[in-house]
């Protein structure tokens, strides 16, 4: 940036893009940021501009350096369309990024000739939590989805509880609201009002908010408790689970908190998910 180079940091999803944007501005004061998305789109241009995927077809051989975060995330990942306005905007050097690659991405990568670095450590240099597990038989998944949740608000910590499906995540909140004495609501990518929803849970107008994927990723929020409700369904994969337990303890100030897993039966997606934090976390122990 600070010879005149034009830069670009791209993520496939609007909440995260609009996140970034808060926190470089901050950081970039100098320089002009841009944030590039749907309803921000009046200006194109800067020194830095945050955008999501979908708004890179706005430049074509334009970036000298930019930055593909979150390369495995939907709807990026697998969609020929938006891989293909990527390395239109490509003038010069490009990076990509990922906190969970699967072993076709990284092969794909090296096989462009690309360069794969490792990084097991958060800024803060603090471990992961390791998620605990709560195996339940089905007609008793919402009593332990309650006992779960208020020992969580009981230390005055917000929670996010990840649902599957948009169904569930309606259905959750509905019966929730009737045994939970603090303030919560429900979020999903068809929620029309889905920022407002989000900034409130941010300044902590709500104490829970059970919400679909669309807070799996990006999302930096201070004493931050995680419940993935049936964590044994099939759309939770492993790499899944990884970035949603990443949402606990993302703040040098609070870097630990609980993640608590409640399925009604175990399977390889949480078991790889909880040994892939395990590794991560001995890895780091290995380096400092």
């Amino acid at each position: 940036i600070s010879v005149g180079y034009k830069v670009g940091f791209a993520v496939p999803r609007k909440d995260v893009a609009i996140e970034l944007f808060e926190r470089f501005k901050n950081i970039f004061i100098s320089n002009k940021v841009r944030l590039v998305c749907g309803g921000h789109s009046s200006f194109l241009y800067g020194d830095l501009v945050i955008l999501t995927t979908h708004q890179l077809y706005r430049y074509d051989h334009f970036f000298d350096l930019l930055v593909l975060d979150e390369v495995d995330a939907f709807p990026f990942k697998g969609n020929s369309v938006l891989i293909s306005f990527f390395e239109r905007s490509l003038k010069g050097h490009y990076v990509m990024m990922s906190a969970t690659p699967d072993y076709k991405t990284l092969k794909d990568f090296k096989e462009r000739g690309g360069k794969v670095l490792t990084l097991f450590s958060r800024f803060h240099k603090h471990q992961m939590p390791i998620p605990q597990v709560k195996i339940v038989n089905k007609f008793f998944m919402i009593p332990c989805l309650i006992k779960v949740l208020k020992s969580m608000l009981n230390n005055n910590k917000q929670v996010l509880i990840f649902t599957p499906t948009i169904d569930l995540c309606e259905s959750t909140y509905f019966v929730l609201k009737l045994f939970i004495k603090q303030s919560g609501s429900f979020v999903h990518s068809k929620k029309e009002d889905r920022e407002k929803v989000i900034n409130n849970f941010k300044v902590k107008k709500y104490s829970y908010l059970v919400t679909t994927a669309v807070l799996e990723r990006g999302v930096t929020i201070k004493d931050l408790q995680v419940i993935v409700f049936h964590a044994e369904h099939s759309l939770y994969d492993q790499y899944s689970l990884v970035q949603i337990s990443g949402r606990v303890g993302r703040k040098k100030d609070a870097p630990e908190g609980e993640v608590v897993y409640i399925a009604t039966t175990n399977t390889k997606s949480i078991e790889s998910s909880i040994r892939d934090i395990e590794t991560a976390n001995k890895d780091l122990q290995n380096m400092f």
